[in-house]
């Protein structure tokens, strides 16, 4: 075969001299090497191009949530699957959390991810399929804080019957405070009322009506807090289907009403609240009791009172009447007035004791006051006088004496005492050392080269070393 194809090459003419024959050129195509990241990013560019707004429906698996915030995640249909990413920014909004095995749409731009070269879908929106996304985030919701006992009953605070203060959080501008305010107005128009103004709709408004909820409890103002808005769509009522909102609710110390939309709308905020009031007028009304309905109360338990002591009393009375008959009654009050003779005797008594003694005494004194009036007593204090006046002047002459005889042998000792002192030797250059433990030195042998010494002069002492000793 070989020798066959050699001998048709040599006998055919050359291709270039064939084109040359038939008036044109051919040129075999320039070859183009790429880089990898330079068709990656070619790749890239021509599928975002044609597709930057797409719409593409999945199931949910290999869900992964990092704490970045951004959500990862494959969409899968059949045999088929791509890699989905959204950003943090685009993930806070959503309304409910993506979960493995959930069929969802998602809304985004088609590229290629060039560090692995693999394709992705980078999300905007993310919508379940079959079923809204506040629906769902709801149920989500509701069936995390069912599990952690917010919603269970003996966690719920009882709401004071007769409130001296109400805090209201809700908006200043809204329906619904203008119906609570009017409602307690009629109902009971002294009570004081405390408005917390708060956004109730939009993405703010879960973390004003949160803060106003914890404000009340810090500041310890109200006695029950109503938490209100009109009704609205499912979407103005999704501030109130927030976690945030929730926990702040469940961890008042003061019980909250929650009055949100209208009698078929029911939020987190209704099941994590201590009373869910149907509309925010219906919240005016259980929160508190008109003043008609406390007066014919207070009417019919202040008729029920003395009906009840008008019975006791009746009862009473007859119950002494029957004792009064009895034998036994008879002879204590035989006794009682025994006892009552017997305190009137012993009184009398008492009266005429007291009478008698207080004549003896005036007796006495009548006697004291006779011999007084015979008896001289301002020559007898003359007399006590003079001779104080004697004894006075001889004690101090006496005194005097004592104190000079004494004063001179004080001053013979001082004097003895200084002719003998040791510190009179150290006014004439003299000194007296003491050894480390305050002994007085008296023979060199004591001590060593080294020691610590403390010598004490005429006026004063100083610390010293001994360098050197001499017998």
């Amino acid at each position: 075969m070989r020798p066959l194809l050699n001998g048709l090459c040599g006998t055919l003419p050359s291709m270039s001299s064939l084109s040359d024959q038939m008036g044109f050129n051919f040129r075999p195509p320039e070859r183009r090497v790429w880089k990898v990241r330079d068709l990656v990013a070619a790749v890239r560019t021509h599928i975002e191009r044609e597709y930057a707004d797409a719409w593409v429906e999945g199931e949910i698996s290999n869900f992964r949530a990092p704490d970045s915030g951004h959500l990862y995640f494959t969409l899968k249909d059949g045999n088929s699957q791509i890699r989905v990413v959204m950003f943090r920014s685009s993930a806070r909004l959503l309304r409910f959390r993506p979960a493995d095995g959930l069929q969802v749409l998602v809304r985004g731009r088609i590229t290629v991810y060039e560090d692995r070269g693999e394709l992705q879908i980078s999300a905007e929106y993310i919508e379940p399929k079959g079923a809204g996304s506040l629906q769902l985030a709801f149920e989500q919701l509701k069936a995390k804080l069912e599990a952690e006992g917010l919603f269970a009953a003996d966690r719920k605070k009882p709401i004071p019957v007769l409130p001296a203060r109400i805090g209201v959080v809700t908006s200043a501008q809204g329906a619904a405070l203008r119906d609570i305010l009017n409602i307690l107005e009629r109902r009971h128009h002294s009570v004081n009322v405390l408005i917390y103004p708060a956004q109730v709709q939009g993405e703010a408004a879960s973390h004003e009506v949160a803060s106003g909820v914890r404000y009340l409890n810090q500041h310890h103002k109200v006695d029950v807090i109503v938490v209100a808005r009109g009704g609205g769509s499912a979407e103005d009522l999704a501030p109130f289907n927030d976690e945030g909102l929730a926990r702040a609710i469940s961890g008042s110390k003061i019980p909250v009403i929650s009055a949100v939309g209208h009698e078929t709308d029911f939020t987190i905020v209704d099941f994590v609240a201590d009373l869910r009031a149907p509309t925010p007028s219906a919240a005016a009304e259980l929160v508190i009791r008109s003043r008609q309905e406390i007066e014919n109360q207070a009417t019919g338990l202040e008729q029920r009172l003395a009906r009840a002591m008008r019975y006791r009393l009746l009862m009473g009375r007859q119950a002494l009447t029957e004792l009064a008959q009895h034998g036994a009654f008879g002879r204590m009050m035989e006794l009682i007035h025994q006892r009552q003779q017997r305190l009137d005797d012993l009184t009398y008594r008492l009266q005429m004791e007291e009478r008698q003694g207080l004549e003896r005494l005036r007796r006495r004194l009548e006697i004291f006051a006779a011999a007084v009036r015979h008896y001289d007593l301002r020559l007898v204090l003359s007399a006590r006088r003079k001779e104080l006046e004697s004894w006075t002047a001889s004690l101090v002459a006496v005194m005097r004496n004592v104190l000079l005889q004494h004063k001179v042998r004080s001053e013979r000792l001082q004097t003895a005492l200084a002719s003998l002192s040791p510190l009179a030797i150290l006014d004439r250059g003299y000194a007296l050392i003491f050894d480390s433990h305050g002994d007085l030195v008296k023979e060199a042998d004591h001590l060593r080269d080294g020691d610590a010494v403390r010598a004490r002069v005429a006026r004063g002492t100083f610390d010293a070393t001994v360098i050197r000793k001499q017998e």
